[in-house]
């Protein structure tokens, strides 16, 4: 369902990000769409606002300092189970992105976007994806697979490293080399 331009001018849209730079660019940008945006800078930050802006949509950050952008999901549905909630992170894997749709948020995208192509995700809720046996446009790199596997394994293991390692049939510091550096380009 497109949203119209009278729509958008009810609009409230709060961005939750760590990064202030970022936070402040894409609040600016919504606001000149014409959207009441409002920034917070960590989950805390983000449920106290929720409580007195109530926004109709939430731009979520994954990694944050006091808490992940996915246990936020549930806390802000909460508030408002009608509130559309999309997940943005420069560390995009598989498992995190099916454990944000499965907390309820609406899509789930990787940085760098802008604000067009975050309102579009929004607008994109609720309509049907094309069907799972069309052929993908591209493989992705056997790095990436190895990198997302890695990820849902460690989000399998609750962020455990050690049972990850365990698991992954790896050396703990193997595992920690290989998430300290990042995502693999698809």
């Amino acid at each position: 369902m497109s949203t119209t331009l009278t729509e958008i001018a009810r609009l409230k849209i709060m961005v939750v990000d760590d990064d202030a730079t970022f936070r402040d660019r894409l609040v600016a940008a919504l606001s000149a769409r014409r959207l009441s945006a409002r920034g917070s800078g960590s989950p805390a930050e983000a449920l106290e606002a929720a409580g007195q802006f109530r926004p109709d949509r939430v731009v979520v950050d994954l990694r944050m300092p006091g808490g992940s952008g996915i246990d936020l999901i549930s806390d802000l549905l909460q508030f408002d189970p009608e509130m559309e909630i999309v997940v943005l992170t420069s560390y995009g894997s598989i498992a995190t992105a099916l454990e944000a749709l499965r907390r309820g948020a609406v899509d789930y995208l990787t940085k760098p976007a802008d604000a067009d192509q975050i309102l579009a995700a929004f607008d994109r809720a609720g309509e049907t994806t094309p069907p799972l046996s069309a052929p993908p446009q591209s493989a992705p790199s056997l790095a990436r697979v190895e990198w997302e596997h890695i990820q849902r394994v460690l989000t399998d293991c609750g962020g455990n490293i050690s049972q990850a390692a365990r698991v992954l049939g790896i050396h703990r510091r193997s595992l920690q080399r290989k998430l300290s550096k990042y995502p693999p380009f698809p």
